[in-house]
């Protein structure tokens, strides 16, 4: 079956069909690094991850761009607003680039964590200054900026499909209807390089700012998307995928940016996931649901739990969060766990239930329907291969179903299962049953074996 996936662009599935045989070029909307990701950025970065490891399931070599926004992403959509790092390095006291360094560190770790496949090119806004001034430049050349007295701007009326992609014209902007239009000279334009402040303004002054042909400053968010995308992966690349909430501002913004520049279609396939909700609305501090990693497994989660819990629902469908959610699917990932230790390898392979489980990855990532194969495998007593076809599932579930973790036992523990199997020896059973009690309560349980007693964490 050949891989189909829904294009945001078209609005429907489409076979993918890679510009070079069996090579796909891929970039992702990655993070502006000036504090945690939470959890529902984290399904986002999950969902890139198994589009990637389907790709290398069906064989294809893959190029993974993930931009780091390390300057211009500015609290505000509308232009407005101070740059979210020079903020967050003011509230800390430190300066933009350690800022941007400690938290991109934390966002690598929760990568390894959650077992997600790191990009072939970690790509730093602040590092491809140059190729953002020119082609800004180029956009100057083919007549869509403008200047005003507090940057340079992508006039969108010069554009006549503008806002294809998120159906613009449809929704009936009206300007001044959601933002203040100011020296604008459209409701849509946006900024493509922005003037830092004069210095008798009476702003504090930028830590980040460049020369450019307009004037000293720093570039736009969105102008960095575009310019790192084809400066990595060209000017005509396969896929690039982010969440829904970049369809109506960043990505249409991107798309008018590639096209203004080269006068052409960029990216073949447009890919995005839905919003982690708590009480059917998206996360946030106020519904709930609004986690760092760490600190869900400072309430004891299992990073796997959360990485199981994002497989429960398509990713373009909203999943709602909640700790009651996430506990329910730690409790099927460790039952998952121990039902697959318990299996012999009979070194054969299942070629019913892996051609059922590709049938639904190459379905627009059908993970829902890929783990309810994988369960519907292990119920089935009479199936044969099963370790080698979850190994091969494996492959795309990234769950480690098959790594075996040295089990930790504390010295408490250690001292009672000796004693049990001196009770045992001696044909004390009363006692022995006691002592596995005990055993029990303090979280782990006994079984007698032929080779002899063998411990579990509950």
């Amino acid at each position: 079956m050949a891989l189909k996936l829904f294009n945001t662009l078209t609005r429907k599935k489409e076979v993918f069909k890679p510009i070079k045989n069996k090579t796909a070029g891929v970039y992702t909307c990655g993070p502006t690094v000036y504090w945690y990701q939470h959890t529902g950025n984290l399904r986002s970065y999950i969902f890139s991850d198994i589009l990637k490891r389907v790709l290398l399931y069906d064989g294809y070599k893959v190029k993974h761009v993930m931009n780091v926004t390390d300057v211009g992403h500015l609290t505000s959509d509308a232009d407005e607003g101070e740059d979210k790092i020079e903020k967050a390095a003011q509230k800390e006291h430190k300066n933009a680039k350690e800022i941007a360094e400690y938290y991109l560190k934390i966002f690598k770790e929760d990568f390894k964590k959650l077992n997600i496949i790191e990009p072939n090119v970690w790509s730093k806004a602040t590092e491809h200054i140059a190729e953002q001034i020119e082609l800004i430049k180029k956009l100057e050349k083919n007549g869509f900026t403008y200047k005003t007295s507090d940057g340079i701007y992508f006039d969108t009326s010069k554009m006549k499909d503008y806002g294809k992609m998120a159906n613009l014209k449809n929704q009936k902007l009206e300007a001044g209807k959601r933002i203040d239009l100011g020296e604008k000279k459209n409701i849509t334009d946006f900024a493509l390089w922005k003037f830092s402040p004069s210095t008798d303004s009476g702003q504090a002054k930028r830590q980040q700012e460049w020369n450019s042909p307009w004037g000293i400053g720093f570039p736009g968010w969105h102008i960095e998307c575009s310019a790192m995308s084809m400066k990595h992966l060209g000017e005509h690349f396969d896929i690039h995928t982010g969440g829904i909430d970049h369809i109506p501002v960043h990505h249409t913004n991107e798309i008018a940016q590639n096209e203004g520049a080269t006068g052409h279609k960029v990216v073949n396939l447009w890919i995005h996931g839905e919003f982690l909700t708590s009480a059917g609305e998206k996360i946030s501090k106020s519904k709930g649901g609004l986690f760092t990693l760490s600190e869900l497994e400072e309430k004891g989660f299992n990073p796997m739990a959360f990485r199981y819990l994002m497989f429960t629902a398509h990713y373009r469908t909203p999943l709602n969060f909640s700790l009651q959610a996430l506990q329910e699917a730690q409790n099927g990932y460790e039952r998952l766990n121990n039902i697959i230790s318990e299996i012999k390898d009979d070194k054969k392979i299942n070629k019913k239930y892996l051609e059922e489980f590709e049938k639904a990855i190459d379905n627009d990532l059908d993970m829902p329907k890929a783990l309810s194969v994988l369960w519907k495998m292990l119920r089935d007593q009479k199936a044969i291969g099963k370790i080698k076809t979850i190994a091969e599932m494996d492959k795309v579930f990234g769950l480690d179903l098959l790594k075996k973790e040295e089990l930790k036992i504390p010295q408490e523990v250690e001292k009672l299962i000796n004693e049990r199997e001196t009770a045992r020896k001696n044909k004390d059973f009363k006692k022995s049953d006691e002592l596995r009690d005990k055993i029990k309560e303090l979280g782990y349980l006994v079984e007698d074996t032929i080779e002899g007693q063998k411990i579990k964490k509950i």
